[in-house]
Protein backbone atom coordinates (compact mmCIF):
# COMPACT_ATOMS: atom_id res chain seq x y z
CA UNK A 1 0.00 0.00 0.00
CA UNK A 2 1.18 3.40 -0.80
CA UNK A 3 0.71 6.17 1.42
CA UNK A 4 1.67 9.72 0.86
CA UNK A 5 1.40 12.07 4.07
CA UNK A 6 4.02 14.81 2.47
CA UNK A 7 3.49 15.79 -1.49
CA UNK A 8 7.59 17.40 -1.06
CA UNK A 9 10.18 16.41 0.28
CA UNK A 10 12.83 18.95 -0.87
CA UNK A 11 15.34 16.08 -1.43
CA UNK A 12 15.09 16.37 -5.02
CA UNK A 13 16.12 20.20 -4.93
CA UNK A 14 19.78 18.82 -5.77
CA UNK A 15 19.06 17.40 -9.17
CA UNK A 16 18.58 13.70 -8.19
CA UNK A 17 15.89 11.47 -7.71
CA UNK A 18 15.15 7.96 -5.55
CA UNK A 19 15.53 4.97 -7.97
CA UNK A 20 12.78 2.28 -6.25
CA UNK A 21 16.00 0.86 -4.77
CA UNK A 22 16.81 3.84 -2.89
CA UNK A 23 19.94 4.62 -4.90
CA UNK A 24 20.05 8.59 -6.11
CA UNK A 25 20.43 9.68 -9.47
CA UNK A 26 19.99 12.12 -11.70
CA UNK A 27 16.82 13.48 -13.12
CA UNK A 28 17.55 13.53 -16.71
CA UNK A 29 19.00 9.70 -16.16
CA UNK A 30 17.81 7.64 -18.73
CA UNK A 31 15.73 5.73 -16.40
CA UNK A 32 14.03 8.74 -14.96
CA UNK A 33 13.10 9.73 -18.61
CA UNK A 34 11.96 6.42 -19.62
CA UNK A 35 9.14 6.18 -16.79
CA UNK A 36 8.48 10.02 -17.24
CA UNK A 37 7.75 9.20 -20.42
CA UNK A 38 5.13 6.03 -19.00
CA UNK A 39 3.69 8.68 -16.85
CA UNK A 40 3.30 11.15 -19.75
CA UNK A 41 1.69 8.39 -21.91
CA UNK A 42 -0.80 7.93 -18.70
CA UNK A 43 -1.76 11.71 -18.64
CA UNK A 44 -2.79 12.00 -22.31
CA UNK A 45 -4.61 8.59 -21.78
CA UNK A 46 -6.67 10.20 -19.12
CA UNK A 47 -7.49 12.91 -21.01
CA UNK A 48 -8.71 10.95 -24.05
CA UNK A 49 -11.19 8.89 -21.91
CA UNK A 50 -12.26 12.13 -20.73
CA UNK A 51 -13.32 12.65 -24.45
CA UNK A 52 -14.70 9.07 -24.87
CA UNK A 53 -18.51 9.44 -24.76
CA UNK A 54 -20.98 6.51 -24.86
CA UNK A 55 -17.80 3.88 -25.09
CA UNK A 56 -17.90 1.89 -21.73
CA UNK A 57 -16.06 -0.98 -23.07
CA UNK A 58 -13.23 0.94 -24.54
CA UNK A 59 -13.20 2.90 -21.28
CA UNK A 60 -12.60 0.28 -18.96
CA UNK A 61 -9.70 -0.91 -20.92
CA UNK A 62 -8.18 2.23 -20.89
CA UNK A 63 -8.77 2.16 -17.34
CA UNK A 64 -6.85 -0.75 -16.86
CA UNK A 65 -4.21 0.08 -18.69
CA UNK A 66 -3.52 3.36 -16.79
CA UNK A 67 -3.37 1.29 -13.85
CA UNK A 68 -0.74 -1.04 -15.50
CA UNK A 69 1.15 1.97 -16.51
CA UNK A 70 1.81 2.65 -13.21
CA UNK A 71 2.89 -1.29 -12.45
CA UNK A 72 5.37 -0.40 -15.43
CA UNK A 73 6.67 2.80 -14.27
CA UNK A 74 7.33 0.17 -10.57
CA UNK A 75 8.96 -1.60 -13.15
CA UNK A 76 10.99 0.84 -14.13
CA UNK A 77 12.02 2.51 -11.09
CA UNK A 78 13.12 -0.66 -9.32
CA UNK A 79 16.34 -1.59 -11.85
CA UNK A 80 16.21 -5.78 -11.78
CA UNK A 81 19.38 -7.67 -9.23
CA UNK A 82 20.53 -10.42 -10.43
CA UNK A 83 19.52 -12.01 -6.77
CA UNK A 84 16.32 -10.74 -7.22
CA UNK A 85 13.87 -12.90 -5.68
CA UNK A 86 10.88 -13.88 -7.63
CA UNK A 87 7.79 -12.03 -6.63
CA UNK A 88 10.39 -9.34 -4.80
CA UNK A 89 10.31 -5.88 -7.19
CA UNK A 90 6.56 -5.29 -8.97
CA UNK A 91 7.26 -6.22 -12.77
CA UNK A 92 5.26 -6.23 -15.82
CA UNK A 93 4.54 -10.01 -16.56
CA UNK A 94 3.41 -11.49 -19.88
CA UNK A 95 -0.07 -11.69 -19.27
CA UNK A 96 -0.30 -8.07 -19.01
CA UNK A 97 1.08 -8.29 -22.83
CA UNK A 98 -1.43 -10.62 -23.64
CA UNK A 99 -4.15 -9.20 -22.11
CA UNK A 100 -3.21 -6.18 -24.70
CA UNK A 101 -3.31 -8.70 -27.63
CA UNK A 102 -6.46 -10.05 -26.45
CA UNK A 103 -8.22 -5.85 -26.30
CA UNK A 104 -6.11 -4.91 -29.61
CA UNK A 105 -7.75 -8.15 -31.21
CA UNK A 106 -11.29 -7.31 -30.19
CA UNK A 107 -11.24 -3.31 -31.23
CA UNK A 108 -9.84 -3.93 -34.40
CA UNK A 109 -12.31 -6.50 -34.92
CA UNK A 110 -15.10 -3.76 -35.45
CA UNK A 111 -12.73 -1.16 -37.71
CA UNK A 112 -13.29 -1.17 -41.62
CA UNK A 113 -10.02 -1.96 -43.27
CA UNK A 114 -7.28 0.56 -43.56
CA UNK A 115 -6.54 1.85 -46.92
CA UNK A 116 -3.74 4.42 -46.30
CA UNK A 117 -1.70 5.87 -43.21
CA UNK A 118 -4.11 7.62 -40.77
CA UNK A 119 -3.59 10.75 -39.47
CA UNK A 120 -3.82 11.52 -36.13
CA UNK A 121 -7.15 13.51 -36.48
CA UNK A 122 -10.63 12.95 -36.02
CA UNK A 123 -12.37 13.11 -32.60
CA UNK A 124 -11.22 14.54 -30.02
CA UNK A 125 -10.31 11.09 -28.21
CA UNK A 126 -8.80 10.22 -31.24
CA UNK A 127 -6.50 13.08 -31.42
CA UNK A 128 -5.85 12.62 -27.86
CA UNK A 129 -5.26 8.48 -28.04
CA UNK A 130 -2.70 9.23 -30.42
CA UNK A 131 -0.71 11.61 -28.78
CA UNK A 132 -0.94 8.94 -26.07
CA UNK A 133 0.34 6.07 -29.06
CA UNK A 134 3.52 8.55 -29.90
CA UNK A 135 4.30 9.31 -26.23
CA UNK A 136 4.08 5.33 -25.56
CA UNK A 137 6.55 5.23 -28.62
CA UNK A 138 8.99 7.97 -26.66
CA UNK A 139 8.94 5.60 -23.84
CA UNK A 140 9.42 2.13 -25.85
CA UNK A 141 12.64 3.71 -27.47
CA UNK A 142 14.19 4.78 -23.89
CA UNK A 143 13.54 1.47 -22.58
CA UNK A 144 15.12 -0.11 -25.14
CA UNK A 145 18.38 2.41 -25.51
CA UNK A 146 18.09 1.64 -21.70
CA UNK A 147 18.55 -1.97 -21.83
CA UNK A 148 21.31 -1.77 -24.34
CA UNK A 149 23.45 0.42 -21.56
CA UNK A 150 26.36 -1.10 -19.81
CA UNK A 151 24.95 -2.58 -16.78
CA UNK A 152 21.26 -1.59 -16.91
CA UNK A 153 18.42 -3.68 -17.83
CA UNK A 154 14.83 -3.66 -18.38
CA UNK A 155 13.04 -6.76 -18.44
CA UNK A 156 11.85 -8.06 -21.79
CA UNK A 157 7.94 -7.87 -20.65
CA UNK A 158 8.19 -4.49 -19.98
CA UNK A 159 9.07 -3.64 -23.36
CA UNK A 160 6.56 -5.51 -25.27
CA UNK A 161 3.79 -4.02 -22.97
CA UNK A 162 4.67 -0.53 -24.60
CA UNK A 163 5.00 -2.09 -28.00
CA UNK A 164 2.33 -3.57 -27.82
CA UNK A 165 0.70 -0.38 -25.89
CA UNK A 166 1.42 1.66 -29.15
CA UNK A 167 -0.53 -0.63 -31.08
CA UNK A 168 -3.67 -0.74 -29.06
CA UNK A 169 -3.44 2.95 -28.85
CA UNK A 170 -3.94 3.07 -32.46
CA UNK A 171 -6.35 0.58 -33.09
CA UNK A 172 -8.43 2.60 -30.32
CA UNK A 173 -8.28 5.89 -31.74
CA UNK A 174 -9.45 4.26 -34.70
CA UNK A 175 -12.28 2.55 -32.69
CA UNK A 176 -13.29 6.52 -31.65
CA UNK A 177 -13.29 7.52 -35.29
CA UNK A 178 -16.72 5.56 -36.33
CA UNK A 179 -14.50 2.69 -35.97
CA UNK A 180 -12.27 3.40 -39.02
CA UNK A 181 -14.83 5.47 -40.83
CA UNK A 182 -14.35 8.95 -40.13
CA UNK A 183 -10.23 8.11 -40.16
CA UNK A 184 -8.57 11.03 -41.50
CA UNK A 185 -6.47 9.39 -44.15
CA UNK A 186 -3.03 10.48 -45.50
CA UNK A 187 -3.10 12.14 -49.13
CA UNK A 188 0.45 11.13 -50.39
CA UNK A 189 1.55 14.30 -52.15
CA UNK A 190 -1.48 15.88 -51.26
CA UNK A 191 0.27 19.26 -50.76
CA UNK A 192 2.71 19.96 -53.73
Amino acid sequence: MVKLNKIYTRTGDDGTTGLGTGARVKKYDLRVAAYGSVDEANAAIGIARLHLGQEPALDAILKRIQNDLFDLGADLCTPPRSDEAPGGALRIVPAQVERLEHDIDTLNAELSPLTSFVLPAGSPASAHLHLARTICRRAEREMVELSHLEGETVGAPAIGYANRLSDLLFVAARYTNARGVADVLWVPGASR
